[in-house]
């Protein structure tokens, strides 16, 4: 079937995407990680939606399958889970980021358009570059210089789990790119990121991609006698050594506390008997004890540092201690302890069975892939989804923006399914909606920010409650300031935000005598 213009420009729209989630960052220092997430939040919805909208036509060819039903059953748990959250603001804005990249999923399958990983992997490789600036000496505001090297991610972890599952896009652009050395050399440029990187979850992860990369491989006839192909891959394969190398080898900017950093993370990959390893196993049992106590919906999305000091000790690793009653991230460290947390474990179950369905369908694709080109689409899909998910046992990846953009986008694109019924019209404009109010949501939360930053009369901070009732910082500073009755008004939204934080409960206690 002929692209038609509006599908086109979809495409165009989710290359570009895909790039400026990778660029978007406010330099508003006082917000810390959200003047990376919120910005990126903005534009994965902004991609959801206006690449729906020229993308109509594609969404609506696109054939509702198991792993569909699964998807969407997710989606509709999330947002009956966010209604029932205490922080509905922080529930809104995690289910809807869920709900774009489906829709972004579902696009990216309708368009069928393979030119789209090019964008992806290029966006990857931009990762990498902002990072690697960092790690050489750059300084700027669009960096955060407590977690270099981050780029404009403003996490080195975030950076790392990027390069993990966006290496198989990388080579995938290379082994079929007629300037293989130039394309080459983007894996070189990823892979020194992510040694430099330092992440455990990331080396875990780009491990078990590369071995899923080799076995699918060799499970498909026609790839796997494509002397071109090894020739390529064993090139790439050199390029993203001797990267590495050099990025070891070269005088960098980072300060690790160890003689030996690099060799020393490597050694502990598996460690989780001290330090961070140990940490982790803790906050996975406290938070999965916090999901039994909330078997159907979970505590809601994102509401995990909401809820997480409720049922802790006082001394848990996870808290603050310089802000009683809060946590130190707002996310566990894993994607699958907060989808069981804070969706339940029925919406954790279904999600892990839609992307357990494209794995098992792209693997039986493999056995009778027709020519090289389909089977190295399926065996990229396999291996994106490997690194993802082992990332993902670790650390955030898709609880943020940026790598549910890139991961939905690939798998939609990579992914060949049996035609079928088409989903409905209905659905499909829910899901248009529900991005349209993410996009909303993200512009309110960025206007809300810049006026926080760059004011400090209360006439203007009382604009950014009212175009961000949800912003905590915003509700606590006006909760000092003014007469009683002023102060009351944001000292109990604030206290309704985060019900346990101790700066809330004691600039709300006045107002409750």
């Amino acid at each position: 079937m002929m692209e038609t213009a509006g599908e086109r420009i979809a495409v165009r729209v989710l290359q570009l995407g895909a790039i400026a989630v990778v660029l978007a960052v406010s330099v508003r220092h006082v917000f810390d990680l959200d003047r990376f997430l919120v910005p990126k939040e903005l534009v994965l919805h902004a991609t959801a939606f206006f690449g729906a909208l020229f993308g109509w036509r594609a969404l609506r060819r696109v054939t509702l399958t198991r792993t569909d039903k699964l998807l969407l059953g997710y989606v509709l748990l999330c947002a009956l889970s966010a209604l029932f959250a205490t922080n509905r603001w922080l529930g809104l804005r995690a289910f809807a980021l869920s709900a774009s990249a489906v829709l972004i999923f579902f696009l990216a399958r309708g368009l069928s358009n393979q030119s789209l990983i090019n964008g992806l992997a290029f966006a990857i490789v931009l990762v990498a570059i902002t990072s690697l600036l960092q790690a050489y000496g750059l300084r700027t505001d669009f960096f955060a210089l407590n977690r270099a090297p981050g780029g404009t991610l403003g996490n080195r972890n975030f950076v790392a789990h990027a390069a993990a599952f966006g290496l198989p896009l990388v080579i995938f652009a290379a082994l079929r790119a007629r300037r293989y050395l130039l394309v080459s050399s983007g894996a070189a440029i990823v892979f020194a990121a992510l040694v430099l990187t330092r992440s455990r979850a990331a080396y875990l992860a780009s491990a078990a991609m590369l071995l899923v990369f080799i076995v699918a491989i060799l499970a498909c006839g026609p790839l796997r006698r494509d002397g071109k192909m090894w020739r390529r891959l064993f090139g790439i394969v050199a390029f993203a050594i001797a990267g590495a190398a050099l990025a070891l080898a070269l005088p960098n900017a980072l300060h690790w506390r160890s003689d030996n950093p690099y060799l020393e993370s490597m050694k502990g990959v598996a460690d989780y008997e001290k330090g961070s390893g140990h940490g982790r196993l803790v906050q996975y049992k406290n938070s999965i004890f916090m999901a039994l106590r909330h078997p159907l919906f979970g505590v809601g999305p994102g509401n995990w540092p909401v809820e997480y000091p409720r049922h802790v000790k006082a001394g848990d690793k996870s808290l603050d201690p310089s802000d009683p009653g809060m946590t130190f991230n707002p996310w566990p460290s894993s994607d699958w302890i907060a989808f069981l947390s804070e969706r339940g474990p029925v919406a954790a179950t279904l999600l892990g069975l839609a992307l357990l369905g494209v794995f098992t369908s792209a693997f039986a694709r493999l056995r009778t892939c027709v020519d090289a080109d389909d089977g190295l689409a399926s065996a990229t899909l396999l291996a994106l989804l490997a690194a993802a998910v082992v990332a993902g046992l670790f650390d955030a990846v898709l609880l943020l923006a940026l790598p549910s953009l890139i991961v939905f986008a690939a798998m939609g694109a990579l992914w060949r399914v049996p035609e079928g019924r088409p989903i409905s019209a209905p659905v499909i404009l829910c899901m248009i909606l529900i991005a349209a109010i993410g996009l909303y949501r993200s512009t309110s939360q960025v206007m809300a920010m810049e006026l926080f930053a760059t004011s400090e009369d209360r006439a203007s901070l009382e604009r950014a409650s009212r175009i961000d009732p949800g912003n905590y910082f915003v509700q606590m500073r006006l909760a000092r300031r003014g007469n009683r009755k002023q102060r009351c008004e944001h000292a109990l939204a604030a206290r309704s935000l985060f019900p346990l934080a101790q700066a809330a409960r004691d600039v709300s206690r006045p107002c409750r005598e």
